[in-house]
């Protein structure tokens, strides 16, 4: 059972509570692809115990929406598969401070709404050009859209440092190819869940989406790495 459930022990009462419906109204702005279905695979994972009403319903309080947000932060931005974050929120829940996987102690960012930044913002932000900018959706790095979101500002940082380099965007038109060769793969996995229905199936392809992804950058990051060993050696 998780600490903000344990908190609950004593009643429903006790704290304002959310049905289904009002945590995805409270978390949908942040991660649009979220559906009741999604929130009750992640309960089945025994990653979120809401409290329930004599009825049945479930009840999430507080607590319940801010680690929701922390484990669907985790999964989209860094690609962690569950058993991971199961294991990082059970040493939460154990009092312990542990190093988030793959990223370091997790972020402001993570426990609050996502950033939505004007183009304006993002150039500020990054310390980039608005050529730079151009050059990156030229270029399919950054997709052009009315606000960004904070990945899209990470992405702007890195290229600002990589221009300092001699590496243009221009010169990174194949990674976009390259992304897109790994969702064919990804896609081609879930070919037997996808062919369920079901919203738990759904749930399930979603999950095992982001865990196929989290595998991929694993023997990408391998695979630069030993690139470079052979370089520097």
């Amino acid at each position: 059972m998780s600490a903000s459930s344990s908190a609950r022990a004593s009643g429903l009462g006790a704290a304002p509570l959310f049905s289904i419906g009002q945590v995805l109204a409270r978390l949908s702005p942040e991660f649009p692809e979220l559906t009741p279905s999604k929130l009750r695979f992640l309960e089945e994972q025994g990653l979120v115990s809401p409290a329930r009403t004599q009825s049945g319903y479930r009840k999430f309080c507080s607590g319940d929406v801010d680690r929701l947000r922390l484990i669907l932060s985790m999964q989209r931005d860094h690609y962690l598969p569950l058993k991971v974050i199961r294991s990082y929120l059970d040493d939460l829940d154990a009092g312990l401070n542990p190093t988030l996987p793959g990223g370091g102690a997790p972020g402001p960012s993570m426990l609050s709404a996502a950033r939505r930044l004007t183009r304006d913002e993002l150039l500020h932000e990054a310390s980039a050009s608005a050529t730079l900018l151009h050059d990156a959706i030229t270029a399919s790095i950054i997709l052009p859209a009315e606000h960004y979101s904070e990945d899209a500002l990470n992405v702007l940082k890195s290229l600002v440092e990589l221009q300092r380099s001699g590496i243009e965007p221009r010169h990174l038109r194949g990674f976009r190819g390259a992304a897109e060769r790994e969702l064919g793969l990804i896609e081609s996995a879930l070919v037997p869940v996808a062919r369920r229905k079901d919203s738990s199936s759904r749930a399930k392809a979603h999950e095992t989406a982001i865990e196929i992804a989290g595998q991929l950058e694993v023997v990408r990051s391998s695979l630069i790495r030993s690139a470079l060993s052979r370089l520097t050696s």
